[in-house]
């Protein structure tokens, strides 16, 4: 029979994973808002703001409560720590998508200009490691939140590119530079995303297997975007 600690358990996991839906969501929306440039989804995202920062409190307080009350080891402790942590990842994760919205809105206010960045295509990156570090908390599996941070670079490398293409329209077109300038920061938002979701998945690497993988992977990847030949 199930402890009433291991429901517990299973309520945190089932609130935690909601607010990672939510947040998610609100990625998705902010950049269809900027997309469409439809003001009603940027007001959904505010919206859903709301409701994650409820959720994070509500998280909060049954984690704590139950590291106090239960005291728990082992893997249970490192459960509870990861979902701490994770829950204020979701958190800033809806606080960027907010981020994403409001420049969508500044936008709206500008002179219709070309940007020529696919913020689609990064945005489709940034969702789907939200998507499968979640995925990986769900099925408490570590090579799904390796996956994760392996695709950490690919999104380094396109806000980079977007950057690069970015600046070099402002130079071409300095009456627009406010324009290219919010663009510049919801890819800059996305990246951020995307280091939101590889701290969730060194999370669940760390309540699965106890390992700390924080500082090694990124090392690791670091030195092998160095290693690799520059130009064909």
């Amino acid at each position: 029979m199930r402890s009433r600690f291991q429901n517990s358990l299973d309520e945190l996991k089932e609130k935690l994973l909601e607010m990672g839906g939510m947040a998610e969501s609100a990625v998705e929306m902010a950049a269809e808002s900027y997309r469409k440039q439809d003001g009603r989804l940027a007001q959904q995202v505010f919206d859903r703001e709301r409701l994650i920062n409820q959720s994070e409190r509500q998280i909060d307080e049954l984690a704590v409560d139950l590291l106090a009350m239960q005291q728990p080891m082992a893997t249970d402790l490192r459960f509870l720590l990861a979902v701490l942590k994770i829950n204020s990842d979701l958190e800033r994760v809806g606080d960027l998508a907010v981020n994403i919205a409001q420049r969508s809105l500044d936008l709206m206010q500008e002179a219709d200009v070309e940007v020529r960045v696919d913020i689609a295509r990064m945005t489709t990156a940034v969702s789907t490691m939200v998507r499968r570090a979640l995925e990986s908390f769900v099925a408490a599996r570590a090579e799904v939140a390796q996956a994760v941070l392996e695709m950490d670079s690919i999104v380094d490398r396109m806000k980079d590119e977007a950057f690069v293409n970015l600046v070099a329209q402002m130079k071409q077109d300095p009456e627009h530079v406010r324009a290219y300038l919010d663009v510049l920061l919801i890819a800059r938002s996305l990246e951020r995303i995307a280091d939101h979701a590889t701290n969730i998945a060194e999370d669940v690497i760390f309540w699965v297997s106890g390992a700390d993988v924080r500082h090694n992977v990124r090392a690791m990847s670091q030195e092998a975007d160095s290693d690799a030949p520059r130009g064909s």
